[in-house]
């Protein structure tokens, strides 16, 4: 009976040394600040002052700052819920779901929303890698030939084939760095930019829709693209999990350093890009701000490609969780050997699938406002603080209640409300692009 206890001990470490998100736990604190920055600061910031131009001056300020506060604190939160139990690690998203909601019950409720969160955003930034790489070509190139954006999708793609058959998180450190490196750098290329190129004289602040119900629906859709901005929190547990910590020196010291640090990153590059942007060109600016931005060209063109370095970046963090699932469930549930050949065929598979679909959708960025609001936000406005609510048990009206209850509540009108706005924008892009037709 030892024996066999022993034997299965050996088999989940030997798994747990083999999976990425377990495999390493040698990460620093400024790998947790790197991550993060990687993981939130994503082509998301360049559409924010096009969602303040659908929300307006007084409640665009006002979602910005909440968002930052709210995400801020339930981030704190999965941070401090990683070792609440004396001994043990909740090294992924569904194992604390798993604790707070049951075995199975947890699973169905974590593990739908997290794969949509990961695999929707890898699909999104294989679009922006392609376009960016596009916007690149165009700006450097003006009298080419246009090449479509499909070529430049599989090119953006080509990259990934190798770079996701590094190991595990750690493994991406330097890429990861660089990524967030180019986050800081190209959303301050866009507000300086914004500032050299002055207030526009014909700037409107005034709502672009004509009626009364697109001016509603795009205002539901910009809270979505807010949303999709602060999504980091489906990474943080993992991102965690690398992390080395004993009772002395638990890791959540080192990764709240890291998160404080990412914090003040993602308030230097969101609320210049979106304020300052909104400021210069009001309803007129495009839900790209360097698409708006076309001079100087040199400047608007190595932007662009610090977007591609940077989302480059981003497919991987969020895709090392996806891997760590897939691997998980071919090895527990199938009863695939863990070696080099399977993770080579799923993850090059993986890679095939989201550039599949980023070519066979190229509006599928039109989505992230419905993304944003159906899964965005319970994961990362309200889902931690149910959690906190579940297990800790605070007392009722108490501060650590009242504020749970705020989020939760600001939580679920923004999911209701943001794939509303944002479905009407897929139908017309949908159409656009003559999929209804």
């Amino acid at each position: 009976m030892e024996n066999n206890q022993q034997e299965k001990d050996a088999r989940k470490q030997a798994l747990d040394d083999w999976l990425p998100i377990t495999s390493s736990r040698n990460a620093k604190w400024w790998y947790s600040a790197f991550h993060n920055v990687t993981a939130m600061v994503g082509a998301g910031v360049l559409s924010l002052p096009y969602a303040m131009a659908e929300l307006g001056w007084g409640p665009g300020v006002v979602v910005l700052i909440l968002s930052w506060i709210i995400t801020l604190y339930t981030l704190w939160q999965m941070v401090e819920m990683h070792e609440m139990v004396p001994g043990k690690r909740f090294d992924r998203y569904h194992e604390l779901g798993q604790h707070a909601f049951g075995e199975k019950l947890g699973l169905w409720i974590v593990v739908p929303q997290q794969v949509i969160v990961e695999v929707g955003v890898d699909i999104a930034y294989m679009i922006t890698g392609g376009k960016s790489l596009q916007k690149f070509h165009n700006t450097v190139c003006p009298s080419c030939k246009p090449i479509k954006t499909t070529y430049f999708i599989m090119i953006f793609a080509s990259c990934h084939f190798v770079l996701s058959h590094l190991p595990n998180f750690n493994s991406i450190a330097g890429v990861s760095f660089a990524a967030a490196t180019m986050s800081l750098t190209y959303s301050t290329i866009a507000w300086t930019a914004s500032v050299q190129k002055g207030v526009q004289p014909d700037v409107q602040y005034t709502y672009t829709a004509s009626t009364t119900a697109g001016r509603v629906f795009n205002f539901f859709s910009a809270l979505g693209d807010v949303a999709f901005a602060y999504a980091g929190h489906n990474v943080v547990l993992e991102i965690q999990a690398t992390i080395p910590s004993t009772p002395e020196k638990p890791s959540k010291r080192p990764m709240w350093k890291g998160v404080i640090f990412a914090y003040i990153v993602v308030a230097l590059c969101y609320f210049p890009v979106a304020l300052i942007g909104y400021w210069m060109f009001g309803n007129s600016v495009a839900d790209n701000i360097l698409i708006t931005l076309e001079k100087p060209r040199w400047l608007i063109a190595a932007a662009n490609l610090f977007v591609v370095i940077h989302v480059i970046g981003s497919y991987q963090i969020y895709a090392m969780p996806v891997f760590d699932m897939l691997e998980t469930l071919l090895v527990k549930k199938l009863k695939f050997t863990p070696c080099f050949s399977l993770r080579l065929i799923t993850r090059t598979l993986y890679v095939a699938f989201t550039m599949f679909i980023g070519i066979l959708i190229p509006f599928f960025g039109s989505l992230l406002g419905f993304l944003g609001g159906l899964v965005f936000a319970p994961t990362t406005y309200f889902l931690p603080c149910i959690m906190w609510l579940a297990i800790y048990k605070p007392k009722r009206f108490s501060l650590s209640w009242f504020t749970n209850w705020i989020c939760i509540i600001l939580g679920v009108i923004l999911m209701i409300l943001a794939p509303i706005g944002a479905l009407r924008q897929i139908i017309l892009q949908a159409k656009t692009f003559k999929v209804f037709s």
